[in-house]
């Protein structure tokens, strides 16, 4: 049974008799509710069946560079007040953002003809030649070489700065704030690589955008361990605090958050 939203999914067993949370828990302090581990184990079987053009390094013989993906899951109550859960993925899954049943990213650097694509394209001409200039010899070429390098210094921040303007998220206040704007008060001066793409933000801000109330949430990793060992296939994990903690505080101003 699927609702007209395509990203909120109804749990396929009854969950009749399952008491709500009064708050939403705290995504970096929790044990997942039962409804996250029923929807986390009903996201796990579709897992297994879509082809994802990643290596998760779940087959008989580890292939090198299998590594494992951050999943989400959050229980909503929807506009009809009916209980199911939206899912999602941390960054991009087989160079993709946009997989069936999982909710889209908050901003797509991806997108065809996006002032990204004509940026970067912008910023390989002025490699090419860069380099060009730098295979002949000559006091002139120095010159030129200098000017075109200051270019592309200029144009990549510029492009920068754009993405950053253009990913702007939503709490449910109705409040938009930009991803410069929220690490603005942090102790970086730039917001961390990844930011914003994380499976927690997308979640909230696909349920703010579709007015649905967060219930409960959870994290699991899929696949193969990352060379450090951290995250292990099937287990929860808390939100990271290094690119989401000031997002997340942001995005749940407004929400009743339990301690």
């Amino acid at each position: 049974m699927f609702s007209k939203n395509p990203h909120f999914t109804y749990f396929q067993q009854s969950i009749d008799g399952i008491s709500l949370p009064e708050q939403l828990n705290n995504p970096f302090d929790y044990e997942p509710h039962q409804l996250c581990k029923m929807a986390a184990h009903q996201v796990q079987k579709k897992l297994k069946e879509v082809d994802w053009e990643h290596n998760f390094g779940l087959g008989p013989v580890r292939v090198e560079k299998a590594i494992g993906k951050m999943f989400g899951v959050m229980v909503v109550k929807n506009r009809l007040n009916e209980i199911g859960f939206l899912a999602a993925f941390s960054g991009k899954v087989g160079g993709r953002n946009h997989y069936e049943g999982f909710v889209p990213p908050v901003f797509d650097v991806l997108k065809q003809g996006s002032f990204i694509n004509e940026g970067m394209e912008e910023l390989t001409r002025l490699n090419r030649e860069i380099d060009k200039l730098r295979a002949i010899a000559g006091e002139e070429n120095r010159d030129k070489i200098g000017k075109l390098t200051q270019q592309r210094r200029d144009n990549s921040n510029s492009l920068q700065d754009h993405i950053y303007n253009s990913y702007q998220f939503l709490n449910q206040n109705g409040e938009v704030k930009r991803l410069r704007e929220i690490f603005e008060s942090t102790h970086h001066a730039h917001p961390p690589g990844g930011a914003g793409d994380c499976a927690a933000p997308k979640l909230l801000h696909y349920a703010f955008q579709n007015e649905m109330t967060p219930v409960a949430i959870a994290e699991f990793w899929w696949g193969a361990s990352p060379a450090s060992g951290l995250w292990k296939h099937k287990q929860y994990y808390p939100a990271c605090t290094h690119k989401c903690a000031p997002i997340l505080e942001f995005m749940l101003s407004g929400t009743e958050v339990a301690s």
